[in-house]
């Protein structure tokens, strides 16, 4: 069972680029240990291919190579906070949601047609008072990935509705220290509701 972990630095988490075996100190490492532990009779071949600081438009120069030409079984995408938040870190770059939406359209298109399971998960952001303003663009986005994952998606994980209620009960600190990069305790909280859906297809 092959399974590719397609995104950003969420994804990414330091994983060693030369070393396909090394998963990163995030939740795709995370649910490796538990997925394998949950079923010992099955051989599980893991990819992560994050790269931090990646937009949509990243993925989809990379989705041949990194996700299709892999053949996997299942394919998890996580991305969209980086496409918001380079409009407020002095890059330059504006978002424009019809260009983001054909973008993630393509990525999703090209995944399907290769024969994976698709799992779409949502990008996430925590309400700490630098990021507010971010969800001028961030909503509209999350309302388009609800879409395109009903479109094409065999499993969607809403994490941004999640989080807001976990956050909640516990406070925002626990799960992030700056609003976008998730804790040790959020990683594990992405893997268990990602477990959940990669279960569906084992």
């Amino acid at each position: 069972m092959k399974i590719v972990f397609f995104g950003d630095s969420i994804t990414d988490c330091g994983r060693d680029r030369a070393d396909d075996s090394k998963l990163g100190d995030g939740y795709v490492s995370i649910l490796h240990e538990k997925l394998k532990n949950l079923y010992e009779d099955v051989h599980f071949e893991f990819l992560n291919r994050g790269v931090g600081g990646d937009r949509v438009f990243d993925l989809v120069r990379r989705v041949d190579a990194d996700v299709v030409a892999q053949k996997p079984d299942i394919a998890v995408v996580l991305i969209g906070i980086n496409d918001v938040w380079r409009k407020y870190d002095g890059s330059g770059l504006d978002f424009d949601l019809s260009a983001f939406v054909a973008a993630y359209e393509e990525v999703l298109q090209k995944i399907k047609a290769c024969g994976a399971k698709l799992i779409v998960v949502e990008p996430f952001l925590f309400n700490v008072p630098d990021k507010k303003r971010f969800r001028r663009e961030f909503d509209p986005m999350l309302g388009a990935i609800r879409g395109l994952a009903e479109k094409y998606a065999d499993a969607f994980v809403p994490l941004d509705e999640m989080f807001a209620g976990v956050s909640q009960s516990v406070g925002i600190a626990a799960y992030s220290a700056d609003g976008v990069h998730p804790t040790h305790r959020a990683a594990r909280l992405i893997a268990d509701n990602v477990i959940k859906k990669i279960r569906l297809f084992l």
